[in-house]
């Protein structure tokens, strides 16, 4: 079992403690949410005994630490290849980020939900910090390519189009796409088209062409 799949769980067997542990809590966080296990409930679950888990984490947070910055590093590397440089042009490339920001909350509900509601302590966990940072700056440097691209000023402050742009892909994943959320509400539109529109009226009123 990987990161990135998770299928019925089996006992543990193959004498990789930490990332059994790390399995087998994004398979509940799957079905439960980042809230729905205890380290001692991980260790029945892989046949352990109630002490091992600490042998590779010190509590529940420091795993979910773990799991978070994993997740921010294949989000990271997911934003990098949708801005591929901005190229043709940054607006549609900074869309396309967008786009995948959706497509990762899709594909990885239990990271998705780990990185972004499970309460991370951020600043106590530096390489957590650090990771979440850099894909954030994904989206700062389209913003700021974006912003240099609009000719009639004055140009809007770049880190104001980055959180506005984060905030309108989080808050379409959050209410549409996340674990547990949606309450089965029908769109007229795929969220990615929900999401496209949205940034082309915000992008197109600061002056940024399509």
């Amino acid at each position: 079992m990987s990161w990135s799949r998770h299928s019925k769980r089996e006992g543990y067997h193959h004498g990789n403690l930490r990332q059994a542990l790390i399995d087998a809590a994004l398979a509940m966080i799957a079905e439960r949410g980042p809230g729905g296990f205890s380290l001692a409930e991980l260790a029945r679950e892989i046949g352990v005994s109630p002490a091992a888990p600490y042998r590779h984490f010190r509590d529940r947070g420091a795993l979910l630490a773990e799991i978070g910055r994993h997740g921010f590093e294949l989000f990271e590397a997911e934003l990098t290849g949708a801005w591929d440089g901005g190229k043709p042009e940054p607006v549609g490339a900074m869309i396309r980020c967008g786009r995948r920001y959706l497509g990762f909350a899709r594909r990885q509900p239990a990271l998705y939900a780990v990185m972004f509601e499970s309460g991370l302590d951020m600043q106590s966990d530096t390489a957590l910090l650090r990771a979440s940072e850099r894909a954030f700056g994904v989206l700062l440097s389209a913003a700021e390519h974006v912003c240099a691209a609009i000719r009639t000023p004055p140009r809007p402050p770049p880190m104001m189009v980055a959180l506005h742009a984060w905030s309108m892909s989080h808050g379409i994943a959050s209410l549409f796409l996340a674990h547990g959320t949606g309450s089965g509400r029908v769109l007229p539109m795929a969220p990615e088209d929900l999401l496209e529109a949205g940034m082309l009226v915000y992008l197109g009123a600061l002056g940024g062409k399509s």
